[in-house]
């Protein structure tokens, strides 16, 4: 890429650079997995993380035939979407499957319906991917009964089974 003075940089350069380009996007995409899913495989990269934004959250992300995103789930606080750029999918929002494809845009404000999306297709998926990052967040995954509380850089994982009511709230 090129600078204001016609110089060639990369983002090793200047790390902190406001301009992503494709190029630099697609040399240090990454795979990854959720633990709760032994089909889950997504491919891609954290735009906004690397760009400097910390309120929002950016990704580019592409599932191999077969594979599926993360686990189905819902948020408390954190809203969420996701763009179709290419291919197709399956989208289950709050239990009923959809098929989506490009140019379909999903959004999860909060308190969300939970939701997953997998490619039982052929052909590569490929979509954005975004949302908040709060300091505390809560999710369910409805079909493994845990719940996950996050609050900055700790995690806790709670067994619904074990969870007390308490009642409401004084005064509600």
């Amino acid at each position: 890429m090129s600078d204001v003075h016609g110089e060639h940089t990369t983002m090793t350069d200047r790390p902190n650079l406001y301009l992503l380009r494709a190029a630099d996007i697609a040399a240090r995409s990454q795979t990854f997995s959720h633990p709760w899913n032994a089909l889950s495989e997504i491919t891609g990269y954290q735009m906004a993380k690397s760009t400097g934004l910390r309120r929002t959250g950016v990704n580019l992300a592409r599932v191999a035939p077969g594979k599926e995103s993360f686990v189905y789930h819902s948020h408390w606080q954190e809203e969420e979407w996701i763009y179709i750029l290419e291919g197709r999918g399956i989208a289950k929002i709050d239990g009923v499957d959809y098929e989506v494809a490009r140019g379909d845009f999903m959004a999860f404000p909060t308190p969300g319906v939970a939701h997953h999306l997998r490619n039982p297709f052929e052909t590569e998926l490929v979509y954005l991917m975004g949302g908040e990052n709060r300091d505390v967040e809560v999710a369910d995954f409805p079909d493994l009964g845990k719940r996950m509380l996050r609050r900055g850089k700790e995690l806790e994982i709670h067994d619904l089974s074990n969870a007390q009511d308490f009642g409401p709230l004084e005064g509600e």
